[in-house]
């Protein structure tokens, strides 16, 4: 890798070696033993290829951190504490009742694992590994609170409440109210971590009342237990613009990708990273901000029918034409069609070209530049091969049946593809 290289994981793997001082407290930044590159998600909502994204891009922070000698370490969060929001396709409406539990506490509807969460991240992580070549460490939220893990970030943040309310007011309209408190628990009698209400703080204690909490078109219910909640014994969650911050401190994340939505000041991207430096003291990571993936230039949904699973990119493309397109220029806006495939694996091919020196660049800076996106975009040590054309196979496919394979074989040697 060239030592001054524009792409962009090599710019990001830079700002994090070259890092001097914190962001907000200008303290100094001790080197690191070890960068940890964080990837996590949700798994409330549906394990996508929308989700890769995320990963794919912090692996590549990773992998340009070690191709510059320096020890990384990519991790993967399960954030499976989140609540079950609505009741996905092919779930029971007898789930309804689950609404504003914690994932990992809800029964696998299709009873092949202990819970919905295992059956998803379990589904997810047999794939992912098809789309990244580093060796990633695996977390789950519930059971880093259930051992105790954020046990001193918890108290560090309960401790510096005047602190907290502070930095989170600088941003908002409406301060929060003297009873806030930055945990949520876990409610004692129905389970449901989005229903309790926080009534008072008091001597270590978070008071609530397990009541009705509305989602945009669901509703969970409380079942209107008072009850008293511990925060160092884990049965809860800090709200996320705290918990973000105690991830951070708790795993020494040196870079993290983020939507392009955080960019902004004030997001909670900024807010965690407040917290981190000014409560946590430490500094907040590098971010990678990116443009989310459209298809057919609509959000991917399971509501609309258009969303993508891994296993179905599999079965159409390969895993590194996922992780070309992802390793393009983060904040461009992409929408991505099953029609423009074919274009798509051209791009590719003219990269693959000169990467290999079979085709030339128009300059050195753009040839240096497809060469490392190229290089990236690979799961194992590239070789080259004389490839056919994905729009020529294509049209192949619909012109001669299984049974004219031969056929089929002797007009590509004649056209010179074979």
């Amino acid at each position: 890798m060239q030592k001054q290289s524009l792409f962009w994981a090599d710019q990001t793997a830079r700002q994090i070696l070259d890092r001097k001082t914190t962001y907000y407290t200008r303290k100094p930044i001790q080197k690191f033993r070890k960068y940890v590159v964080k990837t996590s998600a949700s798994i409330s909502g549906v394990l996508h290829i929308g989700r890769l994204s995320d990963t794919i891009r912090g692996e590549s922070v990773y992998r340009a951190l070690r191709d510059v000698g320096a020890k990384a370490e990519l991790i993967w969060v399960a954030e499976d504490m989140d609540p079950l929001r609505k009741i996905p396709r092919g779930v029971p409406d007898s789930f309804s009742q689950y609404i504003g539990a914690p994932v990992t506490d809800i029964p696998d509807p299709w009873g092949c694992h202990k819970t919905y969460a295992q059956h998803h991240v379990s589904e997810y992580l047999d794939v992912i590994s098809e789309f990244v070549s580093a060796d990633m460490k695996k977390f789950s939220m519930r059971e880093e609170y259930k051992k105790g893990s954020f046990r001193p970030y918890i108290s560090r943040i309960l401790e510096s409440l005047d602190t907290l309310r502070q930095i989170q007011n600088k941003y908002r309209r409406n301060p929060l109210p003297p009873d806030w408190s930055p945990w949520q628990p876990i409610c004692e009698k129905c389970g449901k971590i989005i229903t309790p209400r926080v009534t008072k703080y008091e001597d270590g204690k978070v008071y609530y009342r397990c009541s009705d909490y509305s989602f945009e078109k669901t509703t969970a219910k409380g079942c209107g237990h008072e009850g008293v909640n511990d925060p160092l014994k884990g049965e809860g969650k800090l709200v996320w613009k705290s918990e973000w911050a105690a991830q951070w401190a708790h795993w020494k994340v040196v870079s993290e990708g983020a939507g392009k939505e955080y960019q902004v000041p004030g997001s909670a991207f900024w807010i965690n990273g407040e917290i981190a430096e000014r409560i946590l003291e430490f500094p907040m990571p590098v971010p990678i901000f990116y443009e989310h993936l459209m298809i057919d230039g609509e959000k991917m949904s399971a509501s609309i029918g258009n969303v993508v699973y891994p296993r179905q990119w599999l079965e159409v493309a390969s895993p590194e034409l996922l992780r070309f397109l992802y390793n393009k220029k983060l904040m461009k806006t992409r929408s991505f069609s099953w029609q423009g495939l074919p274009a798509l694996y051209a791009e590719y091919d003219a990269h693959e070209k000169i990467y290999f020196g079979k085709q030339q660049a128009k300059n050195p800076k753009e040839e240096a530049h497809i060469k490392r996106l190229y290089e990236l975009s690979q799961l194992r040590k590239p070789s080259y091969s004389q490839k056919v054309p994905f729009e020529f196979c294509a049209m192949l496919s619909q012109v001669f049946t299984e049974e004219r394979l031969e056929d089929a074989i002797r007009l590509l040697r004649k056209t010179g593809h074979i």
